[in-house]
């Protein structure tokens, strides 16, 4: 079940599932609200966008609130989240899906939205979008890309292929949006040579685990499956990824997984290609499938945007790689 594209004058709610929008300085707020107004949207925040609590985000019943007022209000359109976090999951069993079925609509949202993206798809059908939060479009410097990708995935709908971006960065620029250092994209690692196409799923790889063996996880079935990690765990964060892939593996719908693209990892994350050429060849389960790295997606700038439950199609061939949204 694809929503409806965004097209102008279409209003976009932002909601607080995870972290809070109290969070968010007022500048950052202001530049994000202009941003999408010149894409020709209306922006409003949800009632309990701004609360805040100790664990800087809001009690479960504010935020199912949100949501269920967000899915049922006629005049919103899109929906689009804060900012990540470390707990929407919270909200999994409070959500009522029949609602959201019934008014389909765009959201968007990364990292911890993982759960939430995942568990609307698998409760629902509806597609869903991991892509930037209303907070990213705040960001002064280096939103080029995201946002090109963002107008293609949410406002149009013919097929179009995902170019790596030129540069990328992982600054903590919520603090410092002057100071800011960009590197050179050496462009897509091919780990393993194939062509497949597929249903797109994933996010942030250690979120989406937390649904396995829930009624949450996400069908696997002819997949193309789009993972990524944080250096939430510093430079141990790339062996944190690799028990989290195994995990993934270990689950039997694994089976139906026909490629797997890996989005870029921040610097202090332990990465390294060798390293990540090891893992991924070490599994025996991956061997017949084509993977490829580096792509430009997760918890680095520039990112593009995909649908969860749309389809794509992934070319791996003589060390370089093309992947195309062929139905969002």
């Amino acid at each position: 079940m694809f929503p409806k594209k965004l097209k102008q004058g279409d209003e976009l709610r932002v909601i607080s599932p995870s972290r809070s929008l109290e969070l968010i300085d007022e500048q950052t707020q202001a530049l994000a609200i202009s941003r999408l107004e010149q894409l020709g949207l209306s922006v409003s925040y949800s009632k309990h966008a701004k609360e805040i609590d100790e664990f800087k985000s809001s009690s479960i019943r504010s935020r199912i609130e949100d949501l269920h007022d967000a899915f049922k209000d006629p005049n919103v359109k899109g929906i689009i989240t804060t900012s990540g976090g470390f707990n929407s999951n919270h909200l999994l069993d409070y959500i009522d899906y029949d609602l959201i079925k019934a008014n389909p609509k765009i959201f968007c949202g990364l990292s911890d939205i993982t759960a939430i993206h995942n568990a609307i798809h698998s409760k629902t059908g509806l597609v869903t979008y991991y892509g930037p939060h209303f907070s990213s479009f705040g960001m002064v410097k280096g939103i080029d890309y995201t946002l090109d990708y963002f107008k293609q995935c949410l406002f149009e709908n013919e097929p179009f292929n995902v170019s790596q971006a030129k540069v990328w960065s992982d600054d903590a620029w919520l603090k410092d949006q002057e100071n800011r250092q960009f590197h050179t994209n050496e462009g897509y690692l091919v780990i393993n040579e194939g062509e497949t196409d597929g249903k797109l799923i994933g996010g942030h790889l250690g979120t989406l685990i937390l649904s396995l063996g829930t009624d949450y996880t996400p069908d696997l079935t002819d997949s193309i499956l789009l993972i990524e990690e944080c250096n939430t765990c510093g430079p141990s964060a790339i062996f944190m990824f690799e028990r989290w892939l195994q995990a993934l593996i270990h689950q039997p719908a694994f089976k139906g997984v026909k490629g797997l693209i890996i989005g870029t990892f921040q610097r202090n994350s332990g990465f390294n290609q060798e390293l990540l050429i090891k893992i991924i060849k070490s599994k025996r389960e991956l061997a017949h499938i084509p993977v490829i790295a580096n792509a430009s997606f997760g918890h680095t700038t520039s990112r593009f945007t995909f649908p969860i439950g749309g389809f794509g199609k992934l070319t791996a061939r003589n060390e370089k790689a093309e992947f195309s949204i062929v139905k969002y």
